[in-house]
């Protein structure tokens, strides 16, 4: 039993090892030797999601039999979430793409964020209907309100001219951030959303720890970071651009715009305002599946 068992080490650095003990080896015979043995290079797979809910698999059945009603119903139903924040300035983005041999694109040495530039706080909604979604750029914080205000410039500029007739909106999310499931705001703002278009809001939350599954992460999103892979994002308007641009081999449709609006943090409820909220909780899970109606 030596330290050289319990090591992690190259094939040129196992190959010095081994001489150094007596045994001479080339590192490529070391490699064919490992990979003869059921070796080969791996990295780490994220697929550990701690504790699961014993009814994580029923929550997963009641959202898609409830998506399944509603396109049945021609109402729509969509998957709301927050992209990961953006550096805006000319840094390094990951990626490659296709330019003129020994040509890169020259971008920041370090990654520090500079204050006159901030980050992008890309909000998206995906339709699941149609295979369409809309891109919210911030350019403050992710929160409550800026979710919903988000829904709200989806359902201005895309929604309710895809459902004219539409009487309920069906919106999944995860059950944290700015649209989690306990967030006093959320609910808040959702009924202000309510009473805006008029319509009634069916919310659905994906069980803890299972926001990887949300649709809108593989059907909206991994394709938005494939579009403007190796591009630096040197502007919130290229920002936007680039979300606009993306596609896939499906027909995906993006629309993008760049919210101004300035969100605070820490805003506080107060429980007069939650019992303003015209909430109904569904019978199976009602802290993650609830409706909320217009007042009035």
């Amino acid at each position: 039993m030596t330290n050289l068992r319990w090591t992690c080490k190259s094939t040129r650095n196992l190959a010095k090892e081994l001489a150094r003990q007596n045994h001479p080896v080339s590192n490529r015979t070391i490699s064919t030797l490992l990979q003869r043995e059921g070796f080969s290079l791996q990295g780490n797979r994220k697929s550990k999601e701690g504790s699961q809910h014993p009814d994580r698999n029923a929550q997963f059945e009641y959202i898609d039999s409830k998506v399944s009603v509603f396109i049945e119903n021609n109402q729509p139903a969509v998957s709301i979430d927050t992209k990961k924040k953006e550096l805006v300035g000319e840094y390094k983005n990951g990626g490659r793409e296709w330019r003129p041999s020994k040509d890169p694109v020259i971008v920041s040495t370090h990654d520090f964020p500079e204050k006159e530039q901030g980050k992008a706080v890309p909000y998206g909604i995906y339709d699941l209907a149609n295979n369409e979604g809309w891109v919210s750029v911030g350019i403050t914080h992710d929160t409550a309100e800026f979710a919903t205000e988000s829904i709200y410039r989806w359902w201005s500029e895309m929604g309710k001219k895809r459902y004219p007739k539409a009487e309920s909106l069906l919106i999944m999310a995860d059950s944290g951030g700015s649209n989690g499931a306990r967030n006093k705001l959320w609910k808040v703002t959702l009924q202000k959303l309510a009473n805006a278009i008029g319509i009634r809001l069916h919310i659905s939350h994906f069980p803890p720890g299972t926001s990887k599954w949300n649709k809108i992460e593989h059907r909206l999103f991994c394709f938005v970071t494939n579009n403007w892979r190796g591009q630096p994002l040197t502007s919130f308007q290229v920002i936007v651009n680039l979300i606009a641009s993306t596609t896939n081999s499906k027909g995906l449709k993006v629309k993008a715009a760049l919210d101004t609006n300035i969100y605070e943090t820490g805003i506080e409820v107060t429980e007069e305002e939650l019992k303003k909220v015209n909430l109904q909780r569904d019978k199976f899970h009602g802290e993650w599946n609830y409706i909320i109606s217009p007042n009035g």
